[in-house]
């Protein structure tokens, strides 16, 4: 058996062992507001109809997608330019700081008066909170490139567009996937937190009416579905890096293992 099967095993073993755990815990103390974990699984049953998932699980998770995608579109080659500009990120280097200090939690009222209920609000919410980590973490790899690495493309006199794209891209690659990790992180709790007013769908709305009318097994559904969205959306990144960085030498994938 390899190392990476057995630490799989092990992982999931932990993770029942606390399920059951969880399972006796909540029995043996009988607190309506923690219900055992088969009572959530009840309920989720009955909670997860065609109608809820296409019109509050598929919504979110577009509105989740989208905010976050054109977080990278739009960091990722920002980045890349200013991370070898550095006249350039002397200047703004004070303004993002500043604008990254502010919560998007904190702006969500703004949000909604700038662009009134509804996905607009939600996709610029998740994008402010997520564009900052892709960004700095992408300035910050495109200021690791080896100076062999550009000395020899002066030396091959290589383009502008393929030097960006075959040496300070590469180079910068594990800087940006980890800004990549930690903006999908932020983008799950933003999509929550921007649906729990103003809107008429979606989890966080679900989660708040649950809690509202104390259907409490019911709320504990949709926490345990945001638990694993994020689970899974990790694991889902995880294997893109682990096959976009197996050719780097400083990369270790079993850091990576879900």
């Amino acid at each position: 058996m390899s190392g990476r099967l057995r630490a799989f095993i092990r992982r999931w073993l932990v993770f029942i062992a606390f399920l059951l755990l969880w399972q006796w815990v909540t029995v043996s103390a009988r607190n309506p507001y923690f219900p055992p974990p088969l009572k959530i699984a009840e309920v989720a049953g009955t909670v997860f109809t065609p109608g809820v998932l296409t019109g509050d699980l598929l919504p979110s998770l577009g509105r989740l997608a989208l905010g976050w995608l054109i977080a990278v579109v739009v960091g990722v080659p920002v980045g890349l330019a200013l991370g070898r500009s550095p006249v350039i990120t002397d200047y703004v280097s004070a303004m993002f700081f500043f604008a990254r200090s502010v919560p998007a939690t904190l702006l969500v009222p703004v949000f909604l008066v700038a662009f009134g209920i509804g996905p607009r609000m939600e996709i610029v919410t998740i994008l402010w909170g997520t564009i900052w980590p892709i960004l700095l973490n992408t300035i910050d790899g495109a200021r690791s490139v080896d100076e062999i690495k550009l000395d020899t493309s002066r030396a091959f006199r290589i383009s502008r567009p393929h030097w960006v794209l075959g040496v300070v891209l590469p180079a910068a690659l594990p800087k940006v996937f980890a800004g990549m990790r930690l903006a999908l992180s932020i983008a799950i709790i933003l999509m929550i937190v921007s649906e729990l007013t103003g809107v008429a769908s979606g989890i966080g709305y679900q989660l708040v009416n649950a809690q509202g009318g104390f259907l409490l097994p019911e709320m504990w559904v949709w926490i345990v579905l945001v638990s694993v969205l994020g689970y899974l959306s990790n694991l889902l990144l995880s294997a893109v890096e682990r096959r976009a960085l197996a050719w780097h030498p400083g990369f270790h994938p079993e850091q990576l293992s879900a």
